[in-house]
């Protein structure tokens, strides 16, 4: 694929978006005994709407394969904010970035924002990484909120090694925490099904097992991998850097791979014996896809789409990313076996999706 032409891509592959009732705490439907309970994970936000901006004015200049100090220096870091906000007013349904971002990310019950601590979840593999207007702004957003930026830590689990060194993030409020591997995943905790029938235990970052953590934000590449992940790597594989990945790697992988994004270290502390979370720990999900490719996970990018988009429930943004963003616009059809378990392990189908499942435009 040439370079993107945005209004083309437009008009394919996204919708304009409509205002919409406040998303139901739970969701009525006809019964589905061959799916489990359908997640409804965040009480502000439409769970199944996905927001996308496609600008060519994020990058001054089109290099479709460089290094990641190359893309950085090559993206304007004012139109990634503005078209983040934008991508917020989308998703939380509001025309003020302030409100929606308030609306989006929210402070955990009986503390201060002060208080509060916030885990950014970063891709830190191979050759493509976050970029850092898109670090950025989320992190100033948070303190802007009144987040502490001590409390904001920036972690790769599995390939965090020296991140401030391969991935030099510029523009971050002082004093924001870049953990590196932040420890590793050392912790065993309780995995649901259907890994290993819901009996299994696999090891975990610490800080999500014992709480310390109130939010996470997961920011991820929009790279290739095997098909039993779907056939890429986007945010439910990104905790592959979160939980120990060699499971997921082996017999059961993709078991694997869907339970853990089932957890509460992930989704939040859930109600004992229903599943309902009390409160969202994954609040936000983001794929930076300024630069994309086919292949994956450790290869340089191959193309430079200019695309930026955002959710809040992890297997429904991957679902429309993957079908609508990499397979319609870019050629790069995934493993539609896989992503439909994306949707039915959370207890969906595609006529469920908001816009059927497409993408909506800001």
């Amino acid at each position: 694929m040439g370079k993107m032409n945005r209004r083309q891509f437009m008009k394919k592959t996204i919708v304009a978006g409509t205002t919409m009732a406040a998303f139901p705490a739970t969701i009525a439907g006809t019964a589905r005994a061959e799916r489990g309970p359908r997640v409804v994970l965040h009480p502000n936000v439409n769970n199944l709407r996905v927001v996308g901006v496609a600008d060519p004015k994020m990058t001054t200049a089109y290099t479709p394969v460089a290094s990641w100090t190359v893309q950085d220096q090559l993206v304007s870091r004012d139109a990634v904010w503005r078209n983040m906000d934008k991508l917020a007013g989308g998703l939380a349904e509001v025309g003020n970035a302030t409100e929606a971002w308030q609306r989006i990310i929210m402070k955990p019950p009986g503390k201060s924002w002060a208080e509060t601590t916030v885990a950014i979840k970063t891709n830190n593999i191979g050759k493509q990484h976050t970029r850092s207007a898109v670090m950025s702004k989320i992190c100033h957003t948070l303190t802007d909120m009144g987040v502490q930026p001590a409390n904001i830590s920036i972690y790769d689990a599995c390939h965090g090694t020296n991140i401030y060194r391969k991935t030099a993030f510029v523009d971050l409020p002082e004093n924001c925490r870049i953990e590196n591997t932040w420890g590793g995943s050392t912790t065993k905790t309780a995995i649901p099904g259907p890994w290993k029938g819901g009996q299994g235990r696999a090891k975990c970052l610490a800080h999500l097992v014992n709480g310390s953590v109130d939010i996470l934000v997961n920011i991820a590449m929009c790279k290739g991998h095997s098909d039993k992940f779907g056939g890429f790597t986007m945010t439910m594989k990104n905790h592959f850097g979160t939980f120990d990945p060699w499971p997921g790697h082996k017999w059961g992988g993709s078991e694997y791979f869907l339970s853990i994004n089932k957890t509460k270290e992930i989704l939040g502390e859930m109600e004992p014996g229903s599943g309902r979370v009390l409160f969202p720990r994954q609040q936000l999900c983001i794929i930076d896809a300024l630069w994309a490719s086919a292949c994956g996970p450790g290869c340089v990018s191959s193309h430079q789409p200019n695309f930026l988009a955002m959710g809040v429930l992890s297997p429904v943004v991957d679902y429309v990313i993957a079908t609508r963003f990499r397979g319609e616009q870019m050629g790069w059809q995934p493993n539609m076996g896989m992503v439909s378990r994306m949707l039915s392990e959370f207890g969906y189908e595609k006529s469920d999706l908001d816009f059927g499942g497409k993408i909506v435009a800001v």
